[in-house]
């Protein structure tokens, strides 16, 4: 993967990532300067969990009050509100109850079983 971030006074510096083995390299290159580093798969997903973390909060500040819904109508990619945001992975009604499974920015996942009418508040919708 390669991105590319331009300004406009031309090219700001690009950031690559590609395996290398069985690790992950990861290089930020900027016109004056370049770094580089390699690290286990398990930490590249740590990287871009908190990238997309940081992500959200940036969507996110500034936006509308949070919203709350019910745990049935949670939709893939909802950011729940409260001290330690977790996003939603999935979403399974089944009759009465709600099946959620969740996902930390650390990139941790459980499941989480719900009343389908139980109001959950929302940081962002999805």
């Amino acid at each position: 993967m390669t991105n590319e971030n331009e300004d406009t006074g031309g090219s700001a510096g690009t950031l690559d990532a590609a395996p290398v083995g069985a690790e992950v390299g990861i290089r930020l290159r900027t016109p004056s300067n370049e770094l580089s580093f390699v690290c286990s798969p398990a930490r590249a997903r740590e990287l871009a969990a908190a990238l997309g973390l940081a992500a959200d909060e940036a969507e996110s500040a500034g936006s509308a009050d949070p919203v709350t819904v019910r745990a049935d109508e949670l939709r893939r990619g909802d950011v729940r509100d409260g001290d330690r945001p977790m996003t939603v992975d999935a979403v399974r009604a089944e009759g009465d109850t709600a099946h959620v499974t969740w996902r930390s920015g650390a990139g941790r996942t459980w499941n989480q079983l719900y009343d389908a009418d139980a109001r959950i508040t929302l940081r962002r919708r999805g």
